[in-house]
C-alpha cells in the first residue's frame, strides 16, 4: 500500500471520529447541557473560565445565557477585576442578577455603592442578596448602618445594624458573631451583657479557626489537635477566604485571609484614585471599603494611626499586622495578645 493511500485512510478515519464526536454532543438534550453549564457557572475559578466555555460554539453560547444557568453564578464566576471593568462586564453581572444570582447582586451592589457612589441602587442590590440570606450582604448592610454610610452621621441605625448582624451570624458569619459580641459587651445598641458578649466572641474565634482548619494543607494533623471546634459549621460563602491554620513554636496560628472578590475590586479600584481629600480607607489590608464622609470610621484607641470600618476588620488586622505596629503595646506582651484583649475602637 502506498504512502498516499495510507494517508487518505488516516484522514478518512479521523473525519469519521470527528463526526461521531460531533454527533454525540449534538445528541445530548438541552436540559443535560444546561445542567452541566449551571455546574460550571457555580464552580468556575474566574469569569473568563465561564465565558470561554460559552464561546466554544453557538449552542453553548445560547444555553449558557439561560436564566437557569446564570442564576447559579458563583462567587468567582462574577468576580470581575477592576482593571477589566467595562460596559460588557456590567451587562454580564446585570444578566446574572436578573436571573436571580445573589453573588452577582452583592458584587455589583458593592461596586455601585462604594465605587460609583450610587448609594441608592447599590444598597438596593445588596439588600436584594441580603433578603435571600446571603451572609456577606447581611454583614455589609450592618456595616453601612453602623457607620451611617448612606449619608450623614444621623443616618446611623445601631439597633437595625445589630439585627442584621444577628441574621448574618445565623448564616455562619464569624465577623458578624464578633460584632455582636462587642455590642453586647459594650451595651452598644443592645442591652449590656458581658457574659453573652464573651460567649459570642469565643464562638467567633472557634468558627474562624474551624474554617481555617478546613482550608489547611495540614488538616488531619490540625483536626486531631482541635477536633472540638470542628462542630462549628458555616453556610457556603459566609466566611470566604478565612486563610489557613498552622502550628508554630508559639502554638496555633492562622494566616491572613484571602480577599473576597468584592473587597479585592474595591482595593484595585481605589489603588490609584485621587481627589478623596479628607477621606480615608479601612486599614485592614483585605477590606478596601472607603469612607463616604470625613471621620466615618473609628480610629485605633491605642495609636490613632489606623481606622477600621468594623470590629471584624479591626480584629483581623490586629492578628495579622497591627499588634506588632501599635505604639501602645509593649513588645514583651505581644506573644500574649489575643483577640478581644484590646478594645481599639
Amino acid at each position: 500500500m502506498s504512502r498516499t493511500s495510507e494517508g487518505e485512510m488516516m484522514c478518512r478515519k479521523r473525519a469519521r471520529i470527528s463526526e461521531l464526536e460531533v454527533d454525540r454532543f449534538e445528541c445530548l438534550p438541552d436540559d443535560i447541557v444546561s445542567v452541566i453549564l449551571a455546574k460550571l457557572s457555580f464552580s468556575a475559578d474566574s469569569p473568563s473560565d465561564f465565558v470561554s466555555a460559552l464561546l466554544t460554539c453557538t449552542r453553548l453560547n445560547r444555553l449558557g445565557q439561560q436564566p437557569a444557568v446564570l442564576k447559579e453564578a458563583g462567587m468567582n464566576t462574577v468576580a470581575v477585576r477592576a482593571k477589566n471593568w467595562s460596559d460588557s462586564a456590567e451587562r454580564f453581572l446585570c444578566a446574572c442578577i436578573n436571573a436571580g444570582s445573589n453573588e452577582a447582586s452583592y458584587f455589583l451592589g458593592m461596586i455601585r455603592f462604594y465605587c460609583m457612589e450610587d448609594k441608592v441602587n447599590g444598597k438596593q442590590m445588596i439588600y436584594k442578596a441580603a433578603i435571600e440570606d446571603h451572609a456577606p450582604a447581611l454583614y455589609s448592610l450592618a456595616i453601612i448602618k453602623f457607620n451611617g454610610s448612606e449619608g450623614s452621621k444621623e443616618c446611623r441605625n445601631i439597633p437595625t445594624a445589630c439585627a442584621l448582624c444577628a441574621l448574618a451570624a445565623d448564616q455562619g458569619s464569624a465577623d458578624a458573631l464578633r460584632e455582636l459580641g462587642y455590642c453586647f459587651q459594650d451595651g452598644y445598641g443592645l442591652r449590656k451583657s458581658v457574659v453573652r458578649g464573651k460567649n459570642l466572641l469565643m464562638q467567633a474565634n472557634a468558627l474562624e479557626a474551624a474554617c481555617a482548619i478546613r482550608a489547611s494543607p495540614e488538616r488531619l494533623q490540625l483536626e486531631s489537635k482541635l477536633s472540638a471546634i470542628m462542630s462549628f459549621k458555616a453556610a457556603p460563602g459566609a466566611n470566604p477566604g478565612l486563610g489557613r491554620a498552622y502550628w508554630t513554636e508559639t502554638g496555633f496560628q492562622m494566616g491572613p485571609r484571602e480577599k473576597h472578590p468584592a473587597n479585592r475590586f474595591l482595593l484595585e479600584w481605589f489603588e490609584n484614585k485621587t481627589g478623596r481629600v479628607g477621606l480615608g480607607f479601612c486599614s485592614d489590608s483585605i477590606c478596601g471599603r472607603p469612607e463616604t464622609r470625613e471621620n466615618e470610621f473609628r480610629k485605633c484607641a491605642g495609636c490613632g494611626d489606623v481606622k477600621y470600618c468594623s470590629r471584624g476588620c479591626q480584629a483581623h488586622d490586629w492578628k495579622v499586622r497591627h499588634k506588632v505596629e501599635c505604639s501602645t503595646v509593649p513588645p514583651f506582651y505581644l506573644h500574649q495578645a489575643v483577640d478581644g484583649d484590646q478594645d481599639q475602637n
